[in-house]
């Protein structure tokens, strides 16, 4: 099984996590979540967009652990 790769796109703040493959449709499964899925059905790949304000209850305690450190 090959680990998915973290991608993060700053710019756009959009947060990718994929593996290789090649999508053959995605799905919608929340607003501004999609997971994309290969010809076989398996999921390859997800986008979460806005990632930086669907991932603050996350992000923001991370942060602030690794200044304390």
């Amino acid at each position: 099984m090959n680990p998915f790769k973290v991608f993060y796109d700053e710019e756009e703040d959009i947060l990718y996590l994929a593996k290789e493959g090649v999508e053959h449709e995605f799905v919608e499964i929340a607003p501004g979540v999609n997971a994309e899925i290969d010809e076989k059905g398996a999921l390859i790949g997800i986008e979460l967009f806005n990632a930086s304000i669907l991932l603050k209850n996350v992000i923001n305690p991370i942060v602030k652990k690794a200044k304390a450190a």
